[in-house]
């Protein structure tokens, strides 16, 4: 059992030290589980740890599940199965690059609603989840025989408030709900960061990616008599949309693993493996815009997104496994991969055309956001008439938070994107347009992509859809809102034809092998991809990220694969490239 003695860690009354990676189940196809754990053990690293994603866990309200990709009781096994320790961090809040940081976005519905602070009705549901997820992994708990050695109250909450009384609230909680292994929170390094996030009585660690030779000094005001443990030490970044591909040099990492030996301090390298965000799983950032999440989680990471060693890997471990005098053995192999070459889809069916087939219709005098219809991810539709006899005027749009395309009687005749902020919009404060006088009755949609819910900071209330829509000063009412989590597109009927975007392609491929592939998206523009019916994630030209790691455990050997297609905007060619190589 691990212990804190003498300011030192203890297992079972040996010193010990933290050497710890970090891997989320959530990210890794569960086939992939052992792979990858066998991969950190064999670079010298004794623990693993995870975060706990509360979204998926509990997609709607009271609804729990812990099966296949989430059973994380299977995944803390296997790492024990290995002889690694398990460091669980469940939040409720993980920032981790996620959609709304794990929180579940329904939580949204309830608009009086605060989030991450002392509100009974938000601690009501943390209640649920806690004493859900602790009777799924309490006996997994070190004190009780099994590997996880500690804890986290909360998540870097410095970053975000100072609600003492909150802290203390998930603290006993996870305490009552049985929790009674090493307690710890983290937070950056700054002053303003530890005085927001810290709780009395809780063992504190820090998170930063260099400076580790002077970075500990923060925690000297605290009289911390305690080992010095950098709970995410970053080895890279993750990238946005629009934006460049992270890199970081295997050799700035050493320098700073050197400087925590130094020190005889434990570390948590974040990320050992990053994995992918599948589905609409990527969460979004907002600081001077919003930016989401590509769909890698590559991170820059010891083993890449499809679990392969890296120039870093065989740096790191051997370091590593030196300094704990381990042998290095010969390593299992790389992962197989295959190309399958093109595919045609010679299936084509328009979204717009299946809002019956594949949506909830409702109906509302006024928009609302899609999680107040029960809905966390996917499209929003909306749709109102605007009556004839109109002069040209000004329609406009408020609380586009994504992309919105906007119909005027079944023909698109602008899109709207959150980060496109013309001199009206600056002024208004919404998105505005020019509509052309007409003296009969006009129809109005509106579909929005939902790029992924803010994971970090005062932004977390992050509704998708619209707020409300007008004509010059009038407000637009009486709607058919149409909610499309896009998770059911066996239900398409492909024998309607319609030219219209956005668009499902179909088709269909064959394949002898089990290997991992990759869907090179170019000539394509911005959508998502589904192959066997799962959601590969979202892609998009303008990069870094310009194909979608396909696991080989998805695919058949015994009959034809599927794959779609859905694209929002236009394609140069009904074909997609299934390759043997990844582009970031």
């Amino acid at each position: 059992m691990i212990s804190i003695n003498n300011g030192r860690f203890e297992n079972d009354g040996e010193v010990f030290n933290i050497y710890s990676g970090a891997m989320h189940y959530f990210r890794i196809p569960a086939e992939y589980w052992e792979d990858r754990l066998l991969k950190l053990k064999l670079a010298g690293f004794n623990t693993v740890e995870t975060y706990v994603c509360w979204n998926l866990h509990e997609p709607s309200e009271g609804v729990f599940d812990f099966s296949g990709g989430l059973n994380i009781k299977k995944y803390i096994k296997t790492a024990e199965k290995l002889g690694l320790h398990v460091i669980v961090r469940p939040g409720p809040y993980i920032c981790a690059e996620w959609d709304m940081g794990g929180l579940p976005a329904w939580l949204l519905a309830d608009k009086n609603m605060r989030l991450r602070c002392y509100d009974l009705k938000y601690l009501a549901h943390i209640d649920n989840y806690y004493k859900r997820l602790i009777a799924e992994i309490g006996d997994e708990q070190c004190t009780r025989g099994g590997s996880v050695i500690a804890m986290q109250v909360e998540n870097e909450y410095g970053s975000f408030g100072n609600d003492k009384k909150y802290l203390e609230y998930i603290k006993n909680l996870m305490i009552d709900s049985g929790v009674d292994v090493l307690l710890f929170t983290s937070d950056g390094y700054s002053a303003w960061m530890l005085s927001g996030g810290t709780i009395d009585g809780v063992y504190k660690t820090l998170n930063f990616g260099s400076g580790a030779g002077t970075k500990f000094k923060a925690l000297d005001k605290y009289n911390q008599h305690a080992p010095k443990m950098c709970m995410e030490f970053w080895c890279g970044w993750f990238d946005h949309w629009g934006g460049k591909h992270h890199t970081r040099g295997y050799k700035e990492v050493l320098k700073e693993m050197e400087l925590f030996f130094e020190q005889d301090a434990s570390f948590n390298l974040y990320m050992f493996h990053g994995g992918t965000n599948f589905g609409f799983t990527a969460g979004a950032n907002q600081y001077l815009k919003y930016s989401p999440t590509v769909t890698s989680y590559d991170y820059s990471a010891l083993l890449n997104e499809y679990g392969d060693y890296t120039p870093a890997y065989h740096a790191v471990r051997k370091s590593l496994c030196k300094k704990q005098n381990i042998s290095l053995v010969d390593l299992p192999a790389s992962p197989k991969l295959q190309s399958i070459g093109t595919v045609m889809l010679n299936e084509t069916t328009s979204l717009l055309d299946n809002l019956d087939n594949i949506g909830t219709t409702h109906y509302s005098p006024m928009p609302e956001g899609m999680e107040y219809f029960g809905q966390c991810s996917g499209m929003i539709y909306y749709k109102t008439k605007l009556a004839g006899n109109t002069c040209t005027s000004a329609l406009s749009i408020k609380d586009i938070h994504d992309r919105a395309y906007v119909y005027v009687d079944g023909k698109l005749i602008k899109t709207f994107d959150f980060n496109k902020a013309g001199l009206l919009k600056k002024i208004l404060k919404r998105d505005v347009m020019v509509m052309a006088s007409c003296d009969s009755e006009r129809e109005i949609s509106v579909l929005v992509d939902a790029m992924g819910h803010v994971n970090y900071g005062e932004h977390i209330y992050d509704t998708k859809g619209i707020g409300a829509m007008m004509i010059n000063m009038q407000t637009l009412m009486d709607y058919e809102i149409v909610t499309l989590p896009l998770d059911n597109i066996d239900k398409l009927d492909y024998s309607i034809e319609s030219s219209i975007f956005p668009k499902f392609f179909k088709g269909q491929f064959l394949t002898n092998s089990n290997a991992d592939c990759f869907v090179n998206m170019k000539g394509w523009t911005k959508g998502s991809v589904y192959v066997n019916g799962f959601n590969l994630g979202r892609f998009w030209k303008i990069g870094p990220q310009e194909s979608l790691y396909l696991p080989g455990v998805l695919l058949h050997t015994d009959k034809p694969n599927e794959i779609v297609v859905l694209e929002l905007e236009r394609c140069k060619s009904p074909s997609i490239e299934i390759v043997d190589k990844h582009t970031l």
